[in-house]
């Protein structure tokens, strides 16, 4: 058997690298392509390549806003086909970037679905859909009229646009951000009303300097709103391109419940997410760095906005928690500029002049080319219609000489010999239908023809003018403003007036337990005044509501409210809504109706509202049977309990404090008064049933009690008011009479008193009775002041006709 040969060595090819050089230039190599193709985008147009790629292709694709919305993955999966071989993941996050108006202050994309949120992501791609918007036209447009310069895509079996026309100003009103190899750029959005402006002044002056710039452009102006504090690290930014601002949530302080404080938030800083916030404050306030906060909610809806709200605890001051949110929280945020783009294909940081003056070269730029290509489009256009209306003069003969020749060629160029044609003109002609050669289509080619005269004319000017081409551009530039403009949301704050403020005043977190003056008003509506002097009750407004009860104490006590089943409920007085000391008399709408304090039963009314100190005066009550009690200032932990033991059918109707030297008047409503001295009526504790204050004739109640000082009534005075039983409450205006309190007799207690009112036909009782200080002031149910009449000396005296239906006096 013959020896199989064996087989030829191979030969090995080995090569010896320096390692260090590889890695340089491999590092070399990938930088360039990370800081060129993918992070920084081109200061004409503001763009990124992936980004540029998707506005382009959806062009291409004829995703306009008037057309319908397609699947995310058909848009996706042409850009990664056609342009950006670089993953279906990277193409996604940027067009969803595109299309997120939290994210960007013009969209570029508009999207349909689930395009996320500042705290979510979005949907995939085959459940969302999109389509251009209406700002991406301007970024588009004039494409097709050789305005920017065309390269191949990654294979070169395509053309795609070097950059976009962008008529918008791309870069500094979306901003944008991106991390290179050694280098990153952070470029806040700006209002496109502003940019434009400033633009537009440049172009006009083009050695304005930035404080006149500046005037047009003074700030950022961020998609979600809020404030900016401190212009100055802005200026440094517009100056050097690099600089540092603060961005603040914008808040307010407002009573989101009758007896709570809340801060509501209602626009946070650049991109920071609700329950983003809402982890940092409680992570804040387990770590003890943030107080008084008792909840925190997301209110945020489509139809209201946006909407954080931060409940305060009742004995911490908001204006101090708010200052601890701005700085301890997300709610103030540090936002770092570095205007890092990339000009003539090189990495520059620039000011917000040399950031207008790329652009506006580009629209130069854009607009010469669009003119140029649009100039020799009409000319060419203009050759065409000459020879059609050259062969319309003679239509004749150009049939004959066409049907006389051999082939088409023998035709073309017995056209161009007879009528002294070009060959483009006699081939157009060659090509024409029969059906373009009437009198009407000739009348045409002559107003055709006249109007292409007149635009290149114009486009000539265009071209051969500087300041005719200058003039073009700016006033684009109008066009593009009044059509994508929307007014600023941002505010600008010279600087730091608020949480900084606070700081240095050292506010304190807590409420002081200042001295104040709980209010509690005839209609039912209690309020709080941090001041050591009392209100004038005659005070306030013109309208105001009278006021039944008002207790000095301070912000940290409790106070007791009196109902007329006998029950008293403690409050606390900062449950109880703060108003201003200008706001003398509670009045209508001025405070917070009781009910929403107090947990009152059903059928359950307020009567009073006291002091629970224990050296307070004791609080007399009246009740409907003729009872009266003074109660002792002693009083259980509890809340509610009883202040008197009421027989059945029986409440109390009023209760005021009174000391042994003050006098007390009840009024029935049998129109009978009686006054005798609080001393006969003996202090008791919370179980006893009162005395007898007032012998009663049959059927007749008490109607109100008054509290005067025993050492001087002469101030004090009697309102009543007499009607009908058979009416219905409300109904009638009745007779009213005001009398000075010493008019009537001092009698015993328990006693019947004497007449205060004589009844006028078709009256048989008061239905309502007043004692206090004069001058009196009375209301209707709505708060509007009505006109009391003179005083009258005669204690059983008749009244007068009332001038309105009286629902409280004080």
């Amino acid at each position: 058997m013959a020896k199989a040969p064996s087989q030829a060595p191979v030969t090995e090819n080995i090569v010896d690298i320096d390692v260090s050089k590889e890695m340089r230039n491999s590092f070399l190599e990938y930088s360039y392509s990370v800081i060129y193709a993918r992070a920084l985008p081109d200061a004409r147009d503001g763009l990124k390549p992936v980004q540029r790629r998707i506005l382009f292709q959806m062009d291409q694709m004829g995703l306009r806003p008037d057309k319908g919305h397609v699947k995310s993955s058909r848009v996706v999966g042409d850009v990664m086909g056609k342009l950006h071989p670089h993953g279906d993941t990277a193409i996604y996050d940027a067009m969803v970037r595109l299309a997120q108006p939290f994210t960007l202050r013009l969209p570029m994309v508009d999207g349909h679905g689930n395009f996320g949120s500042l705290d979510d992501g979005p949907a995939a791609p085959r459940y969302t859909e999109v389509r251009m918007a209406k700002a991406a036209l301007a970024m588009t447009t004039s494409l097709n009229e050789d305005v920017v310069d065309m390269i191949p895509n990654y294979d070169n079996t395509l053309q795609q646009p070097e950059v976009l026309p962008a008529a918008i100003p791309n870069l500094l009103v979306n901003g944008s951000s991106g991390i290179a190899v050694g280098m990153a750029t952070n470029m806040a959005p700006h209002n496109l009303v502003e940019v434009i402006s400033g633009a537009r002044h440049l172009l006009k002056h083009p050695n304005a300097s930035l404080e006149e710039v500046m005037r047009f452009i003074p700030g950022p102006d961020l998609p979600e709103g809020g404030k900016i504090v401190g212009l100055e690290g802005i200026r440094q930014a517009y100056e050097t391109g690099r600089g540092i601002f603060k961005t603040r949530a914008t808040a307010h302080i407002e009573n989101i419940s009758a007896r709570k404080k809340g801060i509501i938030f209602t626009e946070l800083p650049y991109l920071t997410g609700p329950e983003k916030v809402i982890e940092k404050i409680k992570d804040g306030v387990q770590s003890k760095k943030l107080q008084g906060i008792s909840g925190v909610q997301n209110l945020t809806d489509r139809h209201h906005g946006m909407r954080l709200v931060v409940e305060v605890k009742n004995s911490f001051n908001p204006e101090a928690v708010l200052a601890a949110l701005y700085q301890h929280t997300p709610l103030e945020e540090s936002f770092g500029i570095n205007n890092v783009a990339l000009v003539e294909g090189q990495p520059r940081t620039l000011g917000l002049i040399e950031l207008l003056k790329v652009y506006i070269d580009h629209r130069i730029s854009v607009t010469r080319r669009r003119s140029q290509f649009r100039l020799t489009k009409a000319k060419d256009r203009l050759h065409l219609v000459e020879g059609l209306l050259i062969a319309i003069l003679d239509i004749d003969e150009v049939i004959a000489v066409i049907r006389s020749s051999d082939d088409s060629q023998v035709a073309l160029t017995r056209l161009m010999a007879v009528f002294d044609l070009s060959e483009l003109q006699a081939e157009y002609i060659l090509e024409l239908r029969l059906r373009r050669l009437t009198k009407f289509s000739q009348i045409e080619l002559e107003a055709e023809r006249d109007a292409l005269l007149k635009q290149i004319a114009e486009l000539e000017i265009i071209l051969s003018s500087e300041d005719a081409l200058k003039d073009l551009v700016s006033s684009e530039m109008a066009e593009v403003a009044q059509q994508y403009g929307t007014p600023r949301r941002t505010v600008l704050l010279e600087s730091d007036n608020s949480a900084n403020a606070v700081a240095a005043k050292k506010m304190s977190l807590k409420i002081e337990d200042d001295p104040c003056w709980v209010m509690l008003s005839g209609t039912g509506l209690v309020a709080r005044i941090v001041s050591e002097q009392p209100p004038s009750r005659s005070g306030g407004r013109a309208s105001h509501d009278a006021i039944v009860s008002m207790v000095k104490t301070s912000n940290h006590s409790q106070i007791g409210v009196l109902t007329d089943t006998g029950l008293v409920h403690k409050l606390s007085v900062l449950d109880i809504p703060a108003i201003p000391v200008t706001d003398a008399a509670p009045g209508l709408g001025a405070g917070a109706a009781i009910s929403e304090i107090a947990l009152l039963g059903e059928d359950e009314n307020v009567v009073a509202a006291f002091s629970l100190e224990e050296d307070s005066v004791p609080l007399a009550i009246a009740t409907e049977a003729g009872k009266i009690k003074r109660l002792n200032p002693s009083f259980p932990n509890k809340t509610p309990f009883d202040a008197i033991s009421l027989s059945d059918g029986d409440k109390v109707v009023a209760a005021h404090p009174a000391a042994d030297t003050d006098v007390v008047v009840l009024v029935t409503s049998n129109a009978s008064l009686l006054r005798f001295d609080a001393e006969s009526v003996r202090p008791q504790g919370r179980t006893g049933q009162g005395v007898a204050g007032i012998r009663l004739a049959d059927g007749a109640t008490v109607l109100a009690m008054g509290i005067a000082p025993g050492n001087d009534i002469s101030a004090q005075g009697v309102v009543t008011i007499a009607g009908s039983s058979t009416a219905l409450p409300g109904t009638e205006l009745g007779s009213i009479k005001v009398t000075p309190l010493d008019r009537y007799p001092a009698k015993g207690r328990a006693t019947g008193g004497v007449r205060t009112h004589r009844f006028l036909r078709g009256e048989d009782q008061l239905t309502f009775a007043w004692v206090g200080e004069l001058p009196a002031r009375a209301n209707t149910k709505s708060g509007q002041a009505v006109e009391l009449p003179e005083i009258d000396e005669r204690r059983d005296g008749s009244g007068v006709p009332a001038k309105g239906i009286i629902a409280t006096i004080g």
